[in-house]
Formats: C-alpha cells, sequence, structure tokens
C-alpha cells in the first residue's frame, strides 16, 4: 500500500480582500505539496454508503411489536454453514444446533469463521481509509482522505467525512478540477494571462490549492459567497506551435478546495481579440466516455481545431476514434493520421489532437478506461470560414452519459444594439446511429443522421425553436465573426444544456474585466426567476412552452451572480467586446441519464 503525506504546510499566495480581484500566482518554485489521489479520483468515492442503518418487520396491521409475524420462521441454517455469535464462529449442524463453536481471538466473518477482520469494514491510519479484503485475512488500501479537499478519516466507521465527501447529486459543483491550458494562436499576447475564477457558494471559507505536479503554484482562501481570480502560469508545450498531436506529461494544472467551488478557465482572463471560456467540470463528474465538438481546420492560415484530454488517475488508457470515414489529424501521440489511436495517461497528463488541411474533429469520440476531462475547440477560427475575424474557441464536454435528445436553441444578443440579435452556426451531432429530429418551431434543416459523429449543420441563423431527438446529441452554437453583419463581437463556443439537467438555483460569474456581460435564461412560461434578488421580465417565446431573456448583467463586487427560480431553468453566460468573446454555460446538473 502507498501512502500518502497528510498534509503539508503551504504558503498563501497573496490572497486578497473580498473583492473578487486577481490573484496572481507565482512561477514555479523549489516548494512543493503532495501529490495525492483517492483510489477512484473522485472525492465523493468514500463514506456515501457506509453509515449504519436500520430495519424493522411490520405485519399488515402496521404494529411490528403486537401482530404475528406473515411468515413462517425460518429454518435451521444448513448443516456446514458457519455463522456468528459475537466473536464466536458456529459450524450448523442443518437440525438447529451446533456441531462446533469457536471462540475468535479477533473477529469471527460470517461464511469465514475465525479471521483477522470481517470483509468489507473499514478501519482507519491515519489519513488511509483500510478496507478488510474478501478472505477477511488482511486490510487493504481503500483510498486516501485528503486534507487538501477538507477531507479527514473517521476512525469511528472507518470512511472519509467532510463537506466534499458529500457533495449530493452530481452538478457543476465541487472540490476538484483540472484547468488546462488550452491552443492558442502563436502571435497572442502572453501578457494577457491564464486564469481561473474560483466562486464560493459554501457557508465558510474554502482554502483552495493549485499543483502541477509535485508543484505547489498557489494557495488562496475564497472566503464565504466570494469569489477569487487566480492568474497561472501558461504551459509551453500546450499553447504554442500549431501541432502536431502530441502528450504533454503533467501539462494540467490540479486545483483542490477544502469546500465545494465553481470553477471556470479564461483563456485569457482579459478582455481581447482572441479568447474563450469555460466552466470546468469537478473530478467527480467525469465519465470515460465523450463526443468531441470542435470546428474545421482554417486552411489559409494552417490553424488546426482540436480536443484535449486529461487525466486524474495514472495509468489510463485512452481509445480515440475518429469521426465516421476519418479526417485528416496531425498525427502523433499515439493518434494515427485519421484521429484514431490510444494513449496512455497518468495524473495530469495531457493529450492534445490536432486537425490538419482539410479536417475537422468533431465527431469524434473518446473512450477511457477510467475518469478523463475532454476540452473541445480551435486554435483562432472565423465563422463562417471567410468572414473576418477569427476568435479561439474552447468548451469543456458533457460526459455523453449526461447528453439527451432535448435542448433549446436560441441567439445571445447584438452589442452595440442590445435589442437585435447575433447570429449562430448550430451543429447536432449524433452519439448513436440512426437519429431522427423534430424542431419546434419547424427548421429548414435536415431531421435524420445516420451514423454516430456525423452531425447537421444550421448556418447563420438567429432563430429560437426546441430540438427533439430520439437518442442522445450534442448541440453547440458558434457565435459568427464580427464581420458577418450582426454587431461587434467574433467567435465563441457555447454546448447547449440539456433540459434534464436544468437547475433551479445557480451561482454564474461574470468576467468584470470585459466591455459587457450578459446572461441568457431560458425558462418555462410564467416561470418566476430572479438574478440578485431583482425579478427577470423581457422573455420572449423560444418554443414548446418556454421562454427567453437576454439580461445584461451589471458589475457586483465580485463578479459573482446569484440566480434562483420556482422551476428549473437554463441559463448561459457571456462578455463581449470589439472583435472579442467568451460564452459558457451558466451552470447544469451532470446526472448519469438512461439512453432516450
Amino acid at each position: 500500500m502507498v501512502r500518502s503525506l497528510a498534509c503539508v504546510s503551504l504558503v498563501l499566495a497573496a490572497c486578497g480582500d473580498s473583492t473578487g480581484q486577481v490573484t496572481e500566482a507565482p512561477q514555479p518554485t523549489s516548494a512543493t505539496a503532495p501529490e495525492t489521489t483517492t483510489s477512484s479520483g473522485d472525492p465523493t468515492s468514500e463514506a456515501t454508503s457506509d453509515e449504519p442503518t436500520t430495519s424493522s418487520t411490520t405485519s399488515a396491521t402496521g404494529d411490528p411489536t403486537t401482530d404475528p409475524p406473515t411468515t413462517d420462521p425460518p429454518g435451521p441454517c444448513p448443516m456446514g454453514q458457519i455463522v456468528c455469535d459475537g466473536d464466536v464462529a458456529q459450524v450448523c449442524d442443518g437440525m438447529g444446533g451446533f456441531s462446533d463453536e469457536t471462540q475468535c481471538a479477533s473477529a469471527c466473518a460470517p461464511g469465514i469463521g475465525c479471521a483477522d477482520c470481517v470483509p468489507g469494514t473499514k478501519q482507519c491510519d491515519g489519513q488511509d481509509v483500510l478496507v478488510c479484503n474478501a478472505e477477511g485475512t488482511g486490510y487493504e488500501d481503500g483510498g486516501y482522505c485528503d486534507p487538501l479537499l477538507g477531507l479527514s478519516c473517521d476512525g469511528q466507521w472507518g470512511g472519509c467525512v467532510g463537506p466534499c465527501a458529500k457533495l449530493g447529486s452530481l452538478s457543476y459543483i465541487g472540490c476538484e478540477y483540472y484547468p488546462t491550458v488550452t491552443q492558442q494562436y502563436d502571435i497572442f499576447d502572453l501578457n494577457n494571462p491564464f486564469a481561473v475564477a474560483v466562486s464560493n457558494a459554501a457557508d465558510a471559507t474554502a482554502m483552495v490549492t493549485i499543483t502541477r505536479g509535485d508543484e505547489l503554484i498557489a494557495q488562496v482562501t475564497v472566503p464565504a459567497e466570494d469569489v477569487k481570480v487566480i492568474t497561472l502560469p501558461f504551459v509551453t508545450e500546450l499553447i504554442q506551435g500549431s501541432g502536431p498531436t502530441k502528450h504533454a506529461k503533467k501539462g494540467a494544472y490540479r486545483l483542490r478546495s477544502t469546500k465545494p467551488v465553481t470553477v471556470y478557465q479564461f483563456m485569457p482572463l482579459n478582455a481581447a481579440q482572441s479568447n474563450d471560456a469555460s466552466l470546468l467540470l469537478p473530478v467527480n463528474t467525469w465519465t470515460g466516455n465523450y463526443l468531441v465538438a470542435s470546428w474545421q481546420y482554417w486552411d489559409d492560415y494552417l490553424l488546426p481545431g482540436f480536443y484535449s484530454v486529461v487525466a486524474s488517475q495514472d495509468n489510463t488508457i485512452v481509445k480515440l476514434q475518429g469521426p465516421p470515414g476519418g479526417t485528416n489529424t496531425q498525427a502523433g501521440g499515439g493518434v494515427d493520421n485519421q484521429g484514431s489511436g490510444m494513449a496512455l495517461l497518468n495524473t495530469g497528463d495531457v493529450l492534445t489532437v490536432f486537425s490538419a488541411a482539410g479536417g475537422d474533429l468533431t465527431g469524434s469520440f473518446v473512450r477511457a478506461d477510467k475518469p478523463v476531462q475532454v476540452i473541445g475547440g480551435h486554435e483562432c477560427t472565423q465563422v463562417p470560414i471567410g468572414v473576418v475575424a477569427c476568435d479561439h474557441l474552447e468548451e469543456s464536454l458533457f460526459p455523453l452519459e449526461t447528453l439527451s435528445g432535448e435542448y433549446f436553441v436560441g441567439p445571445p444578443v447584438q452589442t452595440p444594439n442590445n435589442a437585435l440579435e447575433k447570429a449562430t452556426f448550430v451543429r447536432i451531432i449524433a452519439a448513436d446511429d440512426d437519429t431522427n429530429i423534430v424542431y419546434t418551431p419547424d427548421q429548414a434543416a435536415a431531421k435524420t443522421i445516420a451514423k454516430a459523429g456525423e452531425f447537421i449543420e444550421i448556418p447563420t441563423t438567429v432563430d429560437r425553436f426546441k430540438v427533439d431527438a430520439d437518442k442522445r446529441v450534442l448541440v453547440v452554437q458558434y457565435m459568427v465573426s464580427q464581420e458577418a453583419g450582426y454587431g461587434t463581437s467574433d467567435p465563441a463556443m457555447l454546448q447547449a444544456v440539456p433540459i434534464l439537467q436544468y437547475r433551479d438555483n445557480y451561482i454564474v460569474y461574470a468576467n468584470k474585466l470585459w466591455v459587457q456581460n450578459f446572461a441568457d435564461i431560458i425558462a418555462p412560461d410564467g416561470a418566476n426567476v430572479t438574478v440578485d434578488g431583482a425579478m427577470v421580465t423581457g422573455f420572449q417565446p423560444i418554443g414548446a412552452g418556454y421562454s427567453l431573456a437576454h439580461l445584461e448583467l451589471q458589475d457586483t463586487a465580485t463578479g459573482g451572480h446569484s440566480m434562483s427560480s420556482n422551476v428549473k431553468f437554463g441559463v448561459s453566460t457571456y462578455g463581449v467586446m470589439d472583435y472579442g468573446s467568451y460564452w459558457y454555460p451558466g451552470g447544469l446538473d451532470l446526472a448519469l441519464l438512461p439512453p432516450e
């Protein structure tokens, strides 16, 4: 069993006050922090089902003490079966008695007899959880209660306890994340930093620790109901060049919090002419199955689309499958020139797959034997190709198991005339063969997709509509370039949230450094939605009994915004400027949904 250090005293990195200010992480130094993992890579994997429960037998009249039982009492146990009476092992004689009884020195395990421990029982060894093996002959490694996740091992029943041990339903709120630098245009200004915004919706201060490999990068306190923006050094092998496909060892950052938080990454932070942002998904929501959304290679400037795969556990086997028929791909890192291959990733490793001339990685599949994160996007592209100007695209993709067949699609607002709407390209990507689609209201677009990984593209539209597919699909929108005639701002990329993953409350972050920030809210007709305590108005029908409202977000002290409703609703957040934009889901549940 490999033991990890219980904790380490880490130096605070310019924590600052509670104003949502930017905290700069220093360049890596010799200071180190322990690189620790649970056995499953999931901070919720312990202490979820081991607490004691009680039960009783109740008769038809509902009285468990006075009514006779409704079934016959059990007969004698079979001859040779071993049962336990406390620490006494008894061998049944098949006639209601026992042929042998033994006082056990350590423990009695039913079906085994005297043993060193009872299979499945747990105990603590410092911060390590030990689990008795199936034979009852000793304890095995049952995971590590990471104090950087606010966990400790409870010796009374042998499991991890703490705010991050039980997060409730799966959602965008979690305790462990992997911020990942994505490919950028090489002329991009490296003085504009990569950064994460950490929002703490808990009722107590969170300690946030960021490492890369064994190096401590930053440690910051985030007070309750506050947001901290933390700048991080660029990772050279992830940001520069335009291929080939490459495997960057320990290329990702690891972010751990002692309280549940939400995390957004900005590539880069400040308003500029090549950027986008992603809502990161916590490790406990990752799976091993993803459908990729990207954008086509831009031949004129030799700029590729990409997707990045990040591992949280050692020895993760990742199998990659290009879209139907393959697509032109820059080979490398175990991936061939048609987008298929295999790679072995360790904790924090990043595999970035790049398209080649004429290629589009959209419709690729990622399948791993352990949970991974997948970010899809483009170095810098025009939408559509040939319309000025290009912008960086990225989105942390939802796991395949969280997708459904029901989505709403609506355009964002235009600027500077917010009364108008900005056109988008819409892609509907099939996860299964023979997928059929209905639009409400109807759209002049294809309604069938023959093969998994193929997609329907609806170009330059300001229509608002519902998508109903009979199988899982991934729906993605792309803002058109500024000179397409729909106001200022350049391309940004957004995944539509499945209606089944809507929530009735959100904490949303909008980058205060941008010229304007907006929230688009999709809710059932008549819903009472509030943002920062004020009722949202101005809803317009989007179809099928739902409406869409555009809301300009006014700056708050932290950049955080609280949203709630009497019913579940969806929200996306975006910022715009002249020739620039970012766009991401405001939040979502990430329940594992049954196939359509």
